[in-house]
């Protein structure tokens, strides 16, 4: 090992041990960390400001200045709660987490699992949605959580986040082996819940879908629908509603529980539509941050 490789083991581990005393604080110390972190990134690094506020000029052209200040303004506070949120999984016990997430709608939910051995989850990046890994305790025991995810390139980081998906029976399926690791568990008679998280901006070569998405060309990766068609297995949008703050509420909603009779993009685009709604009801709560619309739509 030469010497930079030390050097950068010995930050990371630093800032492991960081992360490790952070996800011990209680919630008031985290929220109190959480309204510092947000000054800073807010007012101090302007933390891709311009992105934040292109997206919300662009996507809300009907408000008014005033109007898309406090949607920046909340959005910056909910990016930070759930930076530390998501630390906080590290070491929050799943009592304590199930008191703070609440399911709705999980008869229908249970029900398609059992009556076609998996369903397919649709999920966006809203709200808490990183908690859906307690999923596991409002299934059947043997049921298996299954979170396809897109390795990130640091590999420590990414043994972190590993680590913390999979606390409370998480499955993690790296995206690009998704169909291979999924035939495999039908075939050892596992019955699974495979979670994608559906809104993400595709890579040049990912399969995709473009659609009209709060007045702009958007285009989504319809990987979750082809995975549903070929296992044949019913498509569920998590419906994530913040409460309060460190509170969440999911409902399970039915998008088809026959999705080989589907039209090409139409899974995608019933995603494209309930997600709109979400953001709508309440739009701080989306990662504005992201470089959503960096793709143009192709001339035909």
């Amino acid at each position: 090992m030469t010497v930079t490789s030390h050097i950068k083991k010995l930050i990371v581990n630093c800032q492991l041990s960081i992360v490790n005393v952070i996800a011990l604080l209680p919630f008031r110390a985290i929220y109190l960390l959480s309204d510092g972190l947000c000054f800073l990134m807010q007012h101090v690094v302007h933390y891709r400001r311009r992105v934040v506020r292109n997206n919300l000029k662009n996507s809300f052209p009907e408000q008014s200045a005033a109007a898309l200040r406090r949607i920046e303004n909340d959005f910056y506070h909910y990016l930070c709660d759930y930076i530390l949120e998501e630390v906080k999984l590290l070491r929050i016990s799943l009592r304590e987490l199930c008191r703070r997430m609440q399911y709705e709608g999980k008869e229908l939910f249970l029900e398609m699992i059992e009556r076609h051995n998996g369903i397919v989850l649709l999920i966006p990046h809203y709200a808490n949605f990183e908690w859906i890994i307690g999923m596991g305790a409002i299934m059947k025991e043997g049921d298996l959580p299954v979170q396809v995810y897109k390795p990130l390139h640091d590999p420590y980081l990414d043994r972190l986040f590993q680590r913390i998906r999979s606390r409370f029976g998480g499955y993690n399926v790296p995206k690009h082996d998704t169909a291979r690791e999924l035939v495999k568990l039908r075939r050892a008679g596992k019955r699974m819940v495979v979670g994608l998280i559906t809104d993400q901006s595709p890579g040049a070569h990912d399969a995709h879908y473009w659609t009209t998405f709060l007045h702009q060309d958007t285009v989504f990766m319809d990987g979750a629908e082809r995975i549903a068609k070929m296992m044949n297995y019913p498509v569920f949008y998590c419906e994530l509603e913040k409460t309060g703050r460190g509170y969440c509420r999911v409902s399970f909603e039915l998008v088809t529980e026959t999705p080989k009779e589907t039209a090409a993009g139409e899974i995608t685009e019933q995603f494209a539509r309930r997600l709109e709604a979400t953001i709508r009801r309440a739009p701080a709560y989306w990662f504005w941050s992201h470089r959503r619309w960096k793709q143009k739509r192709p001339v035909a």
